[in-house]
């Protein structure tokens, strides 16, 4: 059993649902002047959109999937891309 969860766990893949646009991330980064928010969004500026973030984290929180995923966790992953 154990050889299985491990394997399930590997081979999870982590997605978003809906439709998540610049436009949407400016409206939640609205009135945020924190240093970190700023760079996200000139990152996702850069990149032309969002798809590149999406991707990116889905990857980097595979590794969270056993621990869990808590905001302090999705953050950091955000601060990352942001400065890649």
């Amino acid at each position: 059993m154990k050889q299985l969860i491990a394997y399930l766990l590997d081979h999870a893949m982590l997605d978003f649902s809906g439709e998540l646009t610049i436009e949407m991330v400016k409206d939640f980064l609205r009135g945020d002047e924190a240093p970190e928010s700023r760079a996200l969004l000139n990152k996702i500026m850069q990149d032309g959109g969002v798809e590149d973030m999406q991707v990116t984290l889905a990857d980097c929180l595979q590794d969270a999937l056993r621990t869990g995923l808590t905001e302090g966790v999705v953050g950091e992953q955000l601060k990352l891309y942001a400065e890649s």
